[in-house]
């Protein structure tokens, strides 16, 4: 079995500046990542991108750029178009091209990013709906839009920036349809001050307003009640939803939802790693030491997978659970380690500064995270909030035992798009806080692979020693 320092799992930004920064400490390197290039989801197909008009991505795609080349020649064992299905304390199992692999590894760093929140509300399984991050990888990787007109609906900064970006491609925005609470402009005033350290934060923000209004699309705020429905075929032909009281209709092709990203947690979870709830971002994050690892030793962790703080501070996060590595390998002096740490964390503490001001501002709208009855919540078994809630009231302990119940996180998605709804809506009927209630187990296999990709590990792992 062939072993490394490090292994770094994902090609984000926290991916790559973490695998680039150990590698330049001498340490053997190898980075896994599902995709065929590096990047990540921010930065997909940034080295060859498909768009030949950069200001439809605009600077802080391509800002990634610099990131990726830096990655590209540094002496790291890229396995691109990898599936990570499995990780224990000493290897991980992969999968490329249906073939099983086996690596082993002295310290691992989880770096899988962020998934965009769950947003279950009526009519959001109808063909035509689909996520503000499911079009930016369209845009990104083919230069396809969606069919317009186009209703993008939802909480958070990437509403603004999709919108913006579509809007450059030539894409129609029949409406933006913005479903923050208004009560959270109230309750995100007492994180002001943070917010005005990150001021370039707010004034991207600003300019993106100002750019859509320019192009005559004004923001409808305040919304709620949204409903994506169908036509006689089963596909997409209008949203309707409430505003200033009354309910409203619009026409369209598409519907883009979003209500912001939460922390992909499934590997660590898997892991057995100790996890909290954070109320502010409503979401699970793992339980991490100043410098990135988890309650298992030797697991870390760095990216928008540890807590939701975006590209920059991803970046800044690899490097610096990469200095921690090198140093505890012994390839950085603790002096040397001392000083690139204080650096990095004061960079990091300063990217963070306005993460509770937008944390608060975009909580979703309790008709997101706790939907109506009627409403499918686990879209592989078909299971609705409603029914979630009568097996909360009749005792059911927490969402390992309505999984057993109702089959709920037993699709292909192990529960990535319903496992903290479901937790959710458990806390709520049963009248518990969420961190009581808890989150379904994660086993391995974490993602689909067939019976021969399982039993083709011990061959996989034979011939590697061979080879190396």
């Amino acid at each position: 079995m062939r072993n490394y320092d490090l292994v770094v799992i994902g090609a984000g930004p926290a991916g790559m500046a973490a695998a680039t920064t150990a590698a330049s400490q001498g340490l053997k390197v190898a980075l896994v990542d599902e995709q065929r290039q590096a990047g990540g989801q921010i930065y997909r197909n940034i080295g060859t991108p498909v768009l030949s008009d950069e200001r439809i991505l605009g600077p802080d795609y391509y800002y990634g750029r610099e990131l990726a080349l830096k990655f590209s020649k540094a002496n790291v064992d890229y396995l691109a178009n990898a599936t990570v299905w499995e990780v224990s304390d000493r290897h991980l199992c992969l999968s490329i091209d249906g073939e099983s692999r086996r690596i082993g590894f002295t310290r691992v760093l989880i770096a899988t990013g962020a998934q965009e929140r769950p947003v279950p509300f009526p009519g959001w399984t109808t063909p035509g709906v689909m996520t503000c991050g499911a079009a930016q990888i369209m845009l990104k990787t083919s230069g396809l839009a969606p069919s317009d007109p186009l209703v993008i609906a939802g909480s958070g900064p990437l509403l603004l920036l999709v919108a913006c970006q579509l809007s450059r491609a030539g894409i129609e925005i029949a409406a933006l349809l913005d479903t923050t609470p208004k009560q959270n402009y109230h309750a995100a005033l007492k994180h002001l001050s943070g917010a005005l350290r990150g001021w370039r934060y707010l004034l991207k923000g600003t300019r993106l307003i100002a750019e859509l209004r320019r192009k005559g699309v004004k923001p409808l705020n305040g919304v709620s009640q949204l409903n994506a429905v169908a036509d006689e075929d089963g596909k997409l032909s209008k949203v309707r939803f409430r505003h200033n009281g009354t309910e409203q209709t619009v026409a369209c092709g598409s519907l883009l939802v979003h209500q912001g990203v939460v922390p992909n947690v499934q590997l660590t979870r898997s892991l057995g790693a100790k996890h909290s709830w954070d109320e502010l971002q409503q979401c699970w994050r793992p339980t991490l030491d100043e410098f990135g690892e988890t309650s298992i030793p030797n697991i870390y962790v760095a990216g928008d997978n540890a807590g939701i703080g975006g590209a920059l501070v991803a970046e800044l996060q690899g490097q610096l659970v990469a200095t921690r590595i090198a140093m505890q390998a012994g390839q950085l002096s603790a002096n040397a380690f001392a000083q690139m740490s204080s650096a990095l964390q004061t960079q990091i503490e300063q990217q963070l500064a306005i993460r509770p001001f937008l944390d608060q501002l975009y909580t979703p709208a309790p008709e997101f995270l706790r939907p109506s009855d009627e409403t499918v919540v686990c879209r592989c078994e078909e299971v609705t909030a409603g029914e979630i809630r009568s097996l909360a009231k009749t005792g059911c302990a927490g969402p390992n035992q309505a999984k057993a119940f109702s089959r709920a996180g037993m699709g292909p998605c192990q529960g990535r798009l319903c496992g903290l709804t479901v937790s959710q809506l458990m806390a709520e009927a049963s009248d518990r806080p969420v961190p009581d209630v808890g989150y379904y187990n994660v086993r391995s296999p974490i993602k689909p692979v067939t019976l021969a990709e399982v039993a083709g590990v011990h061959q996989a792992t034979e011939s590697l020693q061979a080879d190396s």
